[in-house]
């Protein structure tokens, strides 16, 4: 693969923010270039190899489910974590069934869990990890999912961890996410490192004509702000950030380790703001000195393929962008200047004066013995499944009878 160099890099403290860069050809095969980082298929796939795909999904629709776990490479472990109605349909069900219909098909390992599971509470009080609780069951939420795959990752002995979104209607953009991933992660000089990417384009439907958008309303707005918030910090006003509400993003497990998450939609700006707090210049003493000292990469990627997703409405929009403004408001980098400016823009969304309300914060996962919660787990778990991890050779040559019933096998489900 070939990636653009980024022509500069924003250093605040430990942390290191590369500017976008471009996609300049997906298989560029041995040709290297002195404009671009050239990055050999054999690198990539040794970090396929290592790493875990997550999906976190919620009453998606079942077809994008399948085309999004055809997409991803075989090399790579999958990882299902369903929040998803269990009635009056058993839209889970469903999910299950289509995932092992696609693991016996590959013989791709994939696991699968329901974010209701009760064996996860007793799992997560075992391990002494309370803060995703509420009541007996893990709380709603996308980050609380995320999490899952991740100590579920952990607990598989693997070294990077990415994020795909279940609502993805372009299968080969999904591909193109896992094979940027591994390629970030083959530039990065330190083991704390995160990729996250920046659609080239977001097309609309404008006037019965497909419109390819660069920017979304809530990407646009929170970018602004991060950028704000950095600037605030370093007394030099900078516009690097550009990933600021990137569903799709990896991660090395180091990182992911020491890593704070805020519930709800807030998750993905939240590392920015985290990191920054926990590692910029104005930080106080960290725990995690080891990453202070190695210094933490963070590689924003333009990809080649344009982003197709399920459109979820205004009031979803607008629940991710007070969500990504109050992380980012409430935290302890903000200056006056730049609160005074969230809250009226807030108080514009929603009519309501006074402060945003403050999202819940995980803390670190580091210290949790994931192959304990994985043992507990398995014990007490109704819905955690492995699939595929027979041998690839009997699913190949069991595939040509199972393709013979698969036309209408999703539409089946979808009845």
């Amino acid at each position: 693969m070939l990636l653009e160099i980024p022509r500069h890099t924003e250093i605040f403290g430990s942390l290191k923010i590369h500017e976008l860069q471009r996609v300049i050809k997906l298989d560029s095969g041995d040709f290297e270039s002195p404009l671009a980082n050239s990055i050999p298929r054999e690198a990539i796939r040794d970090v396929l190899k290592r790493s875990a795909m997550i999906i976190p999904i919620k009453n998606e629709k079942i077809h994008l489910l399948d085309g999004v776990l055809r997409a991803i490479p075989h090399d790579t472990s999958v990882i299902v974590v369903s929040n998803s109605a269990r009635e009056p349909q058993d839209r889970y069900k469903m999910e299950r069934e289509a995932v092992e219909h696609i693991a016996n098909l590959t013989g791709q390992p994939i696991m699968m869990i329901h974010q209701k599971d009760a064996g996860l509470a007793v799992a997560f009080n075992d391990v002494r990890y309370e803060h995703i609780l509420q009541g007996d069951s893990v709380r709603d939420g996308k980050a609380e999912g995320m999490l899952i795959g991740i100590l579920l990752a952990k607990s598989m002995g693997k070294e990077f961890v990415g994020f795909v979104d279940a609502d993805n209607y372009i299968p080969g953009s999904v591909n193109e996410y896992v094979m940027d991933y591994a390629a970030g992660f083959c530039l990065s000089e330190s083991p704390y490192c995160m990729v996250r990417l920046a659609w080239r384009y977001k097309p609309k439907v404008m006037e019965e004509r497909l419109y390819f958008r660069k920017w979304g309303r809530v990407s646009e707005s929170t970018n602004k702000y991060l950028n704000m918030l950095l600037s605030a910090c370093t007394n030099f006003e900078t516009g690097v950030i550009k990933t600021g509400n990137a569903g799709e993003h990896a991660m090395t497990m180091k990182l992911a380790e020491i890593l704070e998450f805020s519930t709800g939609y807030s998750i993905e700006p939240y590392h920015f703001v985290y990191l920054m707090e926990e590692f910029g210049a104005c930080a106080a003493e960290t725990p995690f000195t080891d990453a202070a000292r190695e210094g933490i990469e963070i590689f924003q990627i333009e990809t080649l393929n344009p982003h197709i997703h399920e459109e979820k409405g205004e009031e979803h929009i607008n629940a991710m962008l007070i969500a990504s403004l109050s992380t980012i408001y409430h935290s302890k980098l903000c200056t006056d200047f730049v609160r005074d400016v969230l809250r009226r823009e807030i108080e514009e969304m929603t009519g309501k004066r006074g402060e945003p309300p403050e999202n819940l914060k995980m803390p670190p996962i580091q210290g949790i013995d994931a192959e304990r919660f994985l043992k507990v787990l398995e014990s007490a778990s109704e819905t955690f499944e492995r699939f595929g991890y027979h041998s690839h050779e009997h699913a190949t040559s069991a595939s040509t009878a199972a393709e013979e019933e698969e036309n209408g096998f999703y539409d089946a489900l979808e009845k």
